[in-house]
C-alpha cells in the first residue's frame, strides 16, 4: 500500500536505503558490512557494494551481482563476512597502471586520482546514477 506524504510529489513510491561508510580499510569492509546486513535483517540480494575497480578503465561504470573477485581484498572480505558473493555491486572504474606488481597496483589504487577534478567529479556523478538506477530497479544488475 502507498500513501501519500502532504507536500510530496508524485511518483513512484519511496524506497528505504540505508548507507553505510565503513571506518576500517576497504580490506577489511566486511567487518562492517556483515554486522550491518545482520543487524538490518537483509538477504544477501538486498546488498549493495560500490567500489573502485582497476579492470575498467577510468570513467566506465558497471554494475553486477556476483561474479569473480579479481583480487579485490575488500570484496573477498565483505564475501567471507556475508557468507557468499552474490551481492550487487556497482563498479568504479580507475583504471589499471601500466605495471602488475603488486605493490605498484596497491600505490596507484591508494593514491590520488591522475585525472582533473572535473574527471573524477563526473565519475562519481556517474556512479551515483548508476545507484539510483539499481536501487529503483530500473537497470537490473548483469
Amino acid at each position: 500500500m502507498h500513501r501519500e506524504t502532504p507536500g510530496a510529489q508524485p511518483g513512484p513510491p519511496a524506497v528505504r536505503v540505508a548507507v553505510l561508510c565503513p571506518q576500517t580499510y576497504m580490506n577489511d569492509a566486511g567487518r562492517s558490512v556483515g554486522p550491518a546486513r545482520g543487524s538490518y535483517e537483509l538477504a544477501l540480494e538486498r546488498v549493495l557494494v560500490v567500489h573502485d575497480e582497476i579492470d575498467l578503465r577510468f570513467g566506465e561504470v558497471r554494475a553486477r551481482t556476483g561474479g569473480g573477485l579479481a583480487g579485490h581484498n575488500g570484496l573477498k572480505s565483505i564475501k567471507r563476512e556475508l557468507g557468499g558473493g552474490d551481492f550487487t555491486r556497482v563498479r568504479v572504474g580507475v583504471g589499471r597502471p601500466d605495471s602488475s606488481d603488486p605493490e605498484i597496483v596497491s600505490a596507484y589504487v591508494l593514491g590520488r586520482f591522475r585525472e582533473g577534478r572535473e574527471q573524477v567529479a563526473e565519475l562519481i556523478e556517474r556512479a551515483c546514477e548508476q545507484v539510483e538506477r539499481v536501487v529503483l530497479g530500473e537497470q537490473p544488475a548483469a
